[in-house]
């Protein structure tokens, strides 16, 4: 059977193929909660054949939201909206994920569509929590620098964040900590200046991450599937670099994560990115040899060929894909076609499947 299509077990769970829903923002929500548009957008995509659907970010607070229209899971009446839509998801045949998140400083921002700008005085902005007060961008508001205390605060966000995602069905969690947001933001020393045991060297840096973690772990248990998304580089001379995510990945590891999912950048908009077809996957592959540790590619992969190629050389274990799947939701379907392995289709598709 083609690689793509081998089941894989991570814990209790059991991937029917390689093929993974990437978290991607919808910016669609109200007060943080899911919708109609959440259930279709995510539901399609179970129909359409693949393994593991993951929502978009979804914000451990109000204040970590990138817009006012994040996804949330901040507030226990968030889970029955969600549970929604895991119930469906689970019933296709697919694996359910939550992506938690915080954006740190890179909050109160307007949508992509209406500019990407912070928001302005008039459009109730919020205050943004960083490591350091030190703004993404010249121009932006200057972070609130979090305090040991708020620190504490947010891992129990995080903590309550997993509680709810267990309550609504999910059977999953992936941490966002990549592309800038906070976690990542501890990481790299490029926003990261602190001088207390969350700043300065390598082990007080991803502190931080380690104690979220930690204290998942605590409600989630150990026989659930634990993933970190990170940026493997920053792509900026004295920012976080491969070296660091390949130590980092094996701490993770030892601390009862299960798989890295590997992007890149989004701390810096110094960064010098020139993106092409699996740009990333060689992220992928240096952690997966080098940390012993399960990855994830993700990163303009666009092919069945591609993906097949990929795990062939055991380059990752799983393939996240994003774009690919906004433009084609039943790509799993055809993707089995093209590389010959006959899949089930959903009952009421039988039809159109010859």
């Amino acid at each position: 059977m083609a690689n793509l299509f081998q089941p894989l077990t991570i814990k209790s769970i059991v991937l029917k193929n390689r093929i993974v829903v990437s978290p991607m923002c919808q910016y669609s929500s109200v007060d943080g909660f899911a919708n109609d548009w959440h259930l279709v957008h995510l539901g399609s995509r179970a129909v359409g054949g693949a393994a593991l659907v993951f929502t978009e970010a979804a914000a451990i607070s109000a204040a970590g939201r990138i817009t006012p229209h994040d996804l949330g899971i901040y507030k226990n009446d968030h889970i029955e909206g969600l549970k929604r839509i895991t119930d469906f998801i689970k019933a296709q045949g697919a694996v359910v994920g939550i992506q938690l998140a915080h954006a740190g400083r890179k909050a109160s921002h307007h949508r992509p569509w209406e500019g990407n700008a912070s928001l302005a005085e008039d459009e109730q902005p919020w205050v943004t929590e960083a490591p350091s007060a030190v703004p993404y961008k010249e121009g932006e508001p200057v972070p609130h620098e979090l305090t040991k205390e708020e620190v504490k605060r947010i891992i129990e966000e995080f903590r309550q964040g997993a509680i709810r995602a267990k309550e609504a069905g999910f059977q999953i969690i992936e941490l966002h900590g990549a592309h800038g947001y906070l976690l990542h933001e501890f990481l790299s020393p490029l926003s990261n200046h602190r001088q207390d045991e969350y700043g300065g060297s390598f082990e007080n840096r991803t502190r931080f991450v380690i104690e979220i973690i930690a204290a998942i772990r605590e409600v989630w248990g150990n026989e659930m599937p634990l993933f970190v998304r990170i940026s493997a580089t920053d792509w900026v001379p004295g920012g976080w670099t491969i070296e660091e995510s390949v130590a980092l990945s094996k701490v993770l590891k030892e601390k009862g994560v299960d798989l890295i999912d590997c992007s890149s950048g989004g701390n810096s908009p110094q960064q010098k990115i020139t993106p092409g077809p699996l740009y990333q996957t060689s992220f992928a592959e240096r952690i997966k040899k080098e940390a012993g540790i399960m990855t994830g590619a993700v990163g303009l992969i666009t092919t069945a060929k591609e993906a097949e190629g990929i795990l062939a050389d055991g380059q990752a274990d799983l393939i996240f894909l994003a774009r690919q799947l906004l433009r084609e939701p039943y790509f799993s379907l055809h993707a089995a076609k093209e590389v010959g392995v006959d899949v089930s289709w959903p009952v009421q598709y039988e039809r159109a499947k010859k």
